[in-house]
């Protein structure tokens, strides 16, 4: 379930079988073509060719390799946000989580938090996983953040996949209170508190005794 570091392309293509680096190689062209390509120059079907490779990525590469795949072949296309966008709400929820993966990468400022937003709406804990990483660490805001701290807890997401969580959790007095609610409104649930929680909760400088 954790994200793991984005490997180089070099890296990538020593853990493939040739058939799987060829495939690779013509994706990787493919998007550098449709990114090079003026606006005025570029056609629809330019860009058709690099996304559906980014969407069979899984079957050419294998599932284990599908992730660093298509979040290189993102970033080979230098994809924008409308594009990362699109990919994301017409994707397969393998197709989301590399989308959410490569957006450290590709958006600078706050305008893909709908996309965090929208996975961690959900229950799919690979897509909460890749959304709580380095993006949502440096752009959402404190209320939301704490939240999905929580999302992640009540679905049994580790909090070690949290980007940021010493740093942010430090000193946030609100995040205890809301830690220690959790965790009362469980216990009278008759509910487990989960693992986590205690550490979580010690990050933020209280005891997980308070509970």
């Amino acid at each position: 379930m954790t994200p793991a570091p984005v490997p180089t392309r070099k890296e990538l293509e020593e853990l493939l079988d040739d058939s799987a680096r060829a495939w690779l190689g013509d994706a990787f062209a493919e998007a550098a073509r449709a990114a090079a390509a003026p606006p005025a120059a570029s056609s629809p079907y330019a860009a058709h060719t690099w996304e559906l490779r980014f969407a069979a990525a899984g079957r050419h590469c294998g599932h284990e390799h599908a992730d660093a795949a298509r979040t290189l072949i993102l970033g080979e296309a230098r994809a924008g946000l409308d594009t990362l966008t699109r990919l994301y709400q017409q994707g397969s929820a393998a197709e989301r989580r590399a989308v959410l993966l490569a957006l450290p990468a590709l958006v600078r400022g706050p305008q893909a938090l709908p996309l965090i937003d929208d996975a961690l709406r959900t229950n799919d804990t690979r897509l909460i996983a890749a959304a709580v990483g380095p993006y949502a660490a440096a752009h959402l805001d404190p209320h939301p953040w704490r939240h999905a701290v929580l999302k992640c807890l009540f679905t049994g997401v580790p909090a070690d996949v949290v980007a940021g969580l010493e740093r942010r959790a430090a000193g946030d007095g609100e995040l205890a209170r809301m830690l220690t609610d959790f965790a009362a409104e469980r216990t009278a649930a008759g509910r487990a508190v989960p693992h986590d929680l205690g550490r979580v909760l010690t990050l933020t400088g209280h005891k997980p005794e308070e509970l």
